[in-house]
């Protein structure tokens, strides 16, 4: 979508970014058929304080925010979070942008390796996430027996394994 223009999140996005966030976990929770997945129980609050200081990009179509990914550098690691796209313009290519302007903006800041995360059933975030380079690293069973499925990528060309 070449009308979509991306920028550096800030905290001022919050209350979009919380209503988007929300919009898009609406997916995810009937997946795993719980409404209490952290992404859709995240105040404005804890949010606010979270994008003071975050690496993340928003995306626009005209005034209307699309997406948004949120990372925190770790030592080496560039941590990926809440990527989100509006569920009605999913499959444009807009969270691959947001994925490649956060990757950019972590090794800038120094990570030489990206991490992400999703619940194993997330089927449609896990093929976006191996065609765009990142390989499973490691599986971590959960009490509900759906397991969070890690993932790494390295950037700058260095390796991404543990």
């Amino acid at each position: 979508m070449a009308d979509v223009t991306i920028r550096e999140i800030s905290a001022d996005d919050a209350g979009e970014v919380l209503t988007l966030q929300r919009a898009a976990f609406v997916q995810e929770a009937r997946i795993y058929n719980t409404p209490s997945l952290p992404a859709l129980t995240q105040t404005l609050q804890s949010l606010e304080s979270e994008l003071r200081e975050n690496l993340g990009f928003v995306a626009h179509l005209g005034p209307r925010m699309v997406g948004a990914v949120r990372a925190q550098r770790d030592g080496e690691l560039l941590l990926i979070g809440r990527l989100v796209i509006a569920p009605d313009v999913q499959g444009r290519g807009i969270g691959s942008r947001l994925l490649a302007a956060v990757e950019r903006r972590g090794a800038d800041a120094g990570a030489s390796v990206a991490e992400l995360f999703t619940g194993s059933l997330s089927e449609a975030n896990l093929r976006l996430y191996l065609r765009e380079g990142y390989r499973e690293s490691q599986r971590v069973p959960g009490d509900d027996g759906v397991e969070q499925v890690f993932l790494r990528k390295p950037l700058n060309g260095r390796s991404g394994e543990r």
